[in-house]
Formats: structure tokens, C-alpha cells, sequence
């Protein structure tokens, strides 16, 4: 998956995320962690992605607005990361 596919799919996710704060859009996040992770992206280009997302929303986003827009991207990198997190515990688990 090339960087733009990643950013574009991460966005979408991201908003619908935003937008209603439901379930389906957190395993549209969790999905791309995996599916990066599948695909050997490693996780600080990931961040990376998050990051220029974030920045790209947050330009668009009322200031009163962004406590929440904040809190909402960092549930979601917690959801995207979960794969990473999972293979990093079964690491140290099996060594």
C-alpha cells in the first residue's frame, strides 16, 4: 500500500471517526493498523500519517473545537496502533 493510499484510507477512517464516534469507524482504524502492519509499514511512518492527517483536520477545525478533535485522534492512534501493540507484547512474551 503506497503512502498516499495509507494517508487517503486514514483520513476517511478518521473522519467518519469524528463524525459519529462509532465502533464501525474505530475497526476502520484498527483495520489499517493491521493491514500496515501486514504490508511491513513500520510504526513510526504510521504516526507519521496520523500526524500529517491530524494537522491536515485540525486546520479546518474551529478552536473551540479542537480539545475534542485532540482527544478523538488520540482514541483512534490508540485503536490503529492495537496490532502493534499486539505483536510487540507477543514478542517479549516469546522471548
Amino acid at each position: 500500500m503506497s503512502d498516499d493510499g495509507v494517508r487517503r484510507n486514514y483520513r476517511a477512517a478518521f473522519l467518519r471517526y469524528l463524525a459519529r464516534h462509532e465502533e464501525a469507524a474505530l475497526n476502520a482504524g484498527y483495520e489499517i493498523g493491521r493491514t500496515g502492519l501486514e504490508a511491513g509499514l513500520g510504526l513510526l511512518e504510521l504516526v507519521r500519517v496520523h500526524h500529517v492527517v491530524l494537522i491536515d483536520v485540525l486546520r479546518d477545525t474551529p478552536a473551540d473545537e479542537v480539545p475534542a478533535v485532540a482527544a478523538a485522534a488520540s482514541d483512534f492512534l490508540l485503536e490503529v496502533l492495537s496490532s502493534y501493540d499486539m505483536v510487540q507484547r507477543g514478542f517479549r512474551a516469546d522471548g
